[in-house]
């Protein structure tokens, strides 16, 4: 597996830096991405849901709901479901759920174990802080994710384990990532150069604005209220 991502980082990278990058064609096409979160629902029961990366982020995920229920955080967040009523009557949502990064680079998938907390804003909207870990830990989600990763080669995607792409990969430049996630931070691992920009664990924050608001604007806070 890791001789597969050495040689998609020489072949993504001829001048060994993040950012530059000489992306390849799709790795999976949008309907292959529906289909899989389709096979995934059936085969680990659980809700699905997709999630287009941003222009930034050469990957786009897959959640899966393992705790909590829909409509659940996310579809409301990503997909503008209205948030249910009975969320008027507690103080914190609590979910968690396996994210499957699915790279736009090359034929790679990687996943991990995300909690995510939504707060009401005290002016009609909601916080969303989503908590991603190096990989996945709790007991509970372990089976499900033994039938995730069995999944993925029917769609040729080589599942690589967080474990092994969490490090910075030798011999590469970090370019201008220092510059967007500070001077302090480590160098770009190899999963920043495969999958998405921001440091692997890093907590972010989304605003989910007021019902009323039609558009449902989203709005990033000030990156993140943590990162390793």
């Amino acid at each position: 597996m890791m001789a597969d991502v050495e040689s998609a980082l020489d072949r993504l990278y001829p001048s060994r830096t993040w950012g530059e990058a000489h992306d390849d064609a799709r790795a999976l096409s949008p309907d292959d991405l529906a289909a899989l979160a389709d096979e995934l629902a059936t085969e680990l029961r659980a809700a699905t849901f997709v999630v287009a990366g941003t222009d930034d982020d050469p990957c786009d995920f897959l959640y899966v709901l393992c705790m909590g229920r829909a409509p659940c955080v996310v579809q409301v967040r990503d997909h503008g479901v209205p948030a249910p009523a009975e969320w008027d009557a507690v103080d914190e949502i609590h979910e968690m759920y396996l994210r499957v990064a699915v790279s736009q680079r090359a034929p790679f998938a990687a996943v991990q174990q995300v909690a995510i907390r939504c707060v009401p804003d005290g002016a009609g909207g909601y916080l969303v802080h989503e908590s991603p870990r190096a990989g996945v830990y709790d007991a509970p989600l372990l089976p499900r994710m033994q039938k995730l990763v069995a999944v993925l080669p029917a769609y040729d995607l080589v599942h690589v384990d967080f474990g092994e792409i969490a490090h910075a990969p030798p011999g590469f430049a970090p370019g201008a990532w220092r510059d967007l996630y500070g001077a302090g931070v480590a160098a770009p691992a190899i999963a920043n150069y495969l999958f998405y920009a921001q440091p692997t664990t890093m907590i972010t924050t989304t605003l989910i604005a007021p019902a009323a608001d039609a558009s449902r604007r989203r709005a990033r806070a000030a990156g993140a209220a943590g990162h390793a």
